[in-house]
């Protein structure tokens, strides 16, 4: 068993992932046709012997609730560890600057404090990747730091990770200060806003970030505290994808269409868990064709789909044409209707109209619970 708590913070103002934000927030939004975004920051935390985590949310919680339930299918012991799920009560303020983690972790800190581990692991509810937070958190204790910070380094931040944080390294990995990635360098130390530390020092850092601006963010006081306290960055390995925008979330999704890519995330010895339901295998009848694709399991495939995302229980019907786009669960696309570089919403029937075609560099999205 760690010696940590876990939380999963909630996005920013800084993350709008489109229109699909309009109905959860993006913890709770589909991932690659059966798991959601933020089954693996709690997949990582529970496969990592951590055992107590909070989840933070903070608009539209319903979906997202529903989905993490007890917290029983993540493979939390039930007897010495906890799911608890906590809000952050700031009325019509869903966007406002001020409804933001520090926020939220003071009106939580009884809840905090109430906690009896000594660390704590803070990962975001918006980002895909594995990592092993017990092995982080022996080298945060063995390197002596105050704070240690998970980061990836990238080649293509120019064009993307361009919503998230960069970090400023000295030659021994020491962090000098946190600053938004503007676009203007290619190679990036993305921080994939995942923190270790003490709790006493964790709960000090809200307390202070408060006191100074109520605009203030855990990344803002860290990014302060880089010039008193030891702060270093540890490289992560692996897949990594930072569901910011719209763009990035259909980029993720159809990345892991790869093989390549996929073994790079899933491990059979590092599972990810999601809630399930029981349903049938998927059905291809007579003259379907499915290539390079993902499909989720009690479909009813009849027609065509390449290189796409399908989630549970879609129907995808005789002469339809499915590709390069994301089909969350319970879509249904019509008789020869084509379909391509699209995201088409949770229970959406493409019924009526018979080409939805878009650039897979600005992609298309139908509703949730439309009818076109």
């Amino acid at each position: 068993m760690a010696q940590a708590f876990g939380i999963v913070s909630f996005a920013g103002n800084n993350i709008r992932v489109g229109e699909m934000q309009n109905y959860r927030p993006v913890g709770a939004v589909s991932f690659l046709g059966r798991y959601r975004v933020i089954d693996f920051p709690i997949s990582n935390m529970s496969n990592s012997e951590i055992e107590h985590i909070q989840v933070y949310v903070r608009r539209k919680p319903r979906s997202l609730t529903e989905h993490l339930g007890t917290g029983r299918h993540y493979n939390i012991n039930s007897k010495s560890g906890r799911l608890h799920i906590l809000y952050s009560d700031f009325e019509n303020a869903e966007w406002s600057v001020y409804n933001n983690d520090l926020a939220a972790y003071e009106e939580n800190m009884e809840c905090i404090e109430a906690v009896k581990y000594p660390y704590v692991v803070i990962a975001p509810s918006y980002m895909i990747y594995t990592q092993n937070y017990d092995e982080l958190l022996k080298t945060h204790i063995e390197s002596g730091a105050d704070i240690t910070l998970l980061y990836h380094s990238v080649d293509n931040a120019k064009e993307y990770y361009l919503n998230c944080s960069t970090l400023n390294l000295n030659k021994q990995k020491g962090v000098l200060s946190l600053e938004p990635n503007h676009g203007n360098a290619k190679n990036r130390n993305i921080f994939m806003d995942t923190y270790v530390m003490r709790k006493d020092l964790f709960m000090e850092l809200v307390k202070k970030g408060r006191k100074i601006s109520s605009m203030f963010t855990l990344n803002d006081i860290v990014n302060m505290a880089c010039s008193e306290l030891d702060v270093r960055g540890v490289s992560h390995r692996g897949f990594f994808a930072s569901i910011t925008d719209f763009k990035s979330y259909y980029n993720a999704n159809l990345s892991l269409i790869d093989m390549k890519n996929a073994v790079t995330l899933f491990d059979k010895n590092w599972p990810i868990y999601t809630r399930t339901n029981d349903s049938c295998p998927t059905k291809y009848y007579e003259g379907a064709s499915v290539k390079r694709s993902v499909i989720s399991n009690g479909c009813l495939i009849e027609g065509t789909v390449e290189n796409s995302v399908i989630g549970r229980g879609c129907v995808i019907k005789k002469g339809a044409v499915v590709k390069d786009s994301v089909i969350l669960p319970g879509v249904v696309i019509g008789e020869d209707a084509r379909i391509e570089a699209q995201v088409v919403d949770k229970s959406a029937r493409i019924v009526h109209a018979k080409e939805l075609i878009a650039n897979p560099e600005k992609p298309g999205y139908v509703r949730r619970n439309d009818t076109l």
